[in-house]
């Protein structure tokens, strides 16, 4: 329960970073994919 709880949040905040980076064009997908995969190894 506690894994899928902290998944969730993980997804969720990377959704939200994605699509802010995504209006502000400040990151590109290569690093967005790269931030994404340390913020899942972190959990």
């Amino acid at each position: 329960m506690n894994k899928m709880l902290t998944s969730a949040i993980v997804f969720g905040a990377g959704m939200v970073a994605y699509n802010y980076a995504q209006k502000n064009n400040l990151v590109s997908n290569r690093q967005m994919r790269k931030m994404t995969k340390r913020i899942t190894k972190m959990f």
